[in-house]
């Protein structure tokens, strides 16, 4: 069977949050200090190993692994060995801050995983500190590079946030040229718990009229499996490619393929929306078994909204998602 909501939209992707953890306070994330989810409460690695095989009967093809950041949670780089032997047709990918990967490449890199999200929204180590409250730039580009030395597909994800790094798109350009990664710009997004404002939004129009002036950009076909939701610009003489996600003036939600499921079981439709289903309670329950799992899973699929209506809600003061980033998993 194949998941698809009331607007034909087909779900292909689910995103899971194996922790709320992270080592970083990333201004945009959590910009307070929040109490974590306990220990108990975190779906187990054998639940979310059941939620992803019922993800793969329902057609569901690729699953992301987020945090907080996933290896801050013990065994996750055995829990993605084991998801890679069990489902080996399964487009498995992890999205990491790269504070942490660096001893676990090598196995990660043996046992089949090959693409990498890595989140840095700047190439200055004192910004670096100054936005997520931690002095690791170091310990990221040694990461990073070490990533692409073993052959991942990286790619780096960075916030664009006006006064904190809109003087850096020059940087980044010229790493995207230098090596083969690609670099791309999501505008800030007003989360819960973020410290978020209109003025510090950069748009990715700005972006784009910026970056025509650095470098000889030239738009790439749209390939769903693989750019998701970025405008992803070839670079003329470059190794690597330059990407635009615009969630706020050029919405995608007409072609959203995914679900999200936050580490302590609550599945998400909809980035911008605080409506969840909660699987726990069915994975636990000593009665209740897959085929109940499937309904809700079906159940969430169908009723999936469009967020660029929860948005304009907003706009019109009724509020939408008070969930922080951190906690829902990007």
């Amino acid at each position: 069977m194949i998941l698809t909501d009331a607007r034909q939209r087909v779900v292909s992707y689910l995103r899971i949050s194996v922790t709320d953890r992270c080592n970083l306070r990333c201004l945009y994330c959590s910009a307070q200090e929040q109490a974590f989810i306990p220990h108990p409460e975190i779906l187990r690695y054998e639940e979310l190993l059941e939620v992803i095989a019922l993800a793969r009967s329902l057609s569901i093809g690729k699953v992301r692994f987020t945090g907080g950041e996933p290896f801050a949670r013990r065994g996750f780089p055995e829990f993605v060995a084991e998801v890679l032997a069990r489902f080996p047709d399964l487009d498995a990918r992890v999205t990491t801050n790269a504070t942490l990967i660096g001893p676990h490449l090598a196995f990660l890199r043996g046992q089949g995983l090959s693409r990498l999200n890595i989140s840095l929204d700047t190439l200055d180590p004192a910004t670096f500190a100054r936005v997520t409250g931690r002095d690791l730039f170091p310990q990221v580009w040694e990461n990073i590079q070490a990533a692409l030395d073993l052959g991942f597909r990286v790619k780096i994800n960075a916030v664009a946030m006006k006064g904190v790094n809109d003087g850096e798109l020059g940087a980044f350009l010229d790493l995207a040229r230098s090596r083969p990664l690609d670099v791309r710009f999501i505008e800030f997004m007003p989360m819960g718990g973020s410290d978020w404002s209109p003025e510090a939004v950069w748009t990715a129009g700005e972006i784009l009229e910026a970056a025509q002036k650095l470098a000889d950009l030239a738009p790439l076909p749209r390939n769903s499996a693989d750019q998701g939701p970025a405008q992803v610009y070839s670079i003329a003489g470059g190794q690597g490619r330059f990407g635009l996600i615009s969630p706020l003036t050029n919405h995608f939600c007409g072609t959203c393929n995914r679900l999200r499921l936050t580490a302590d079981g609550h599945l998400r439709t909809c980035l911008f929306s605080d409506k969840v289903y909660r699987l726990k309670g069915i994975l636990r329950h000593p009665r209740l078994g897959a085929e109940q799992l499937r309904k809700v899973l079906l159940l969430a699929g169908a009723r999936k909204p469009l967020g660029h209506e929860i948005l304009e809600k907003r706009a019109r003061g009724r509020g939408v998602c008070g969930t922080s980033m951190s906690a829902i998993g990007g």
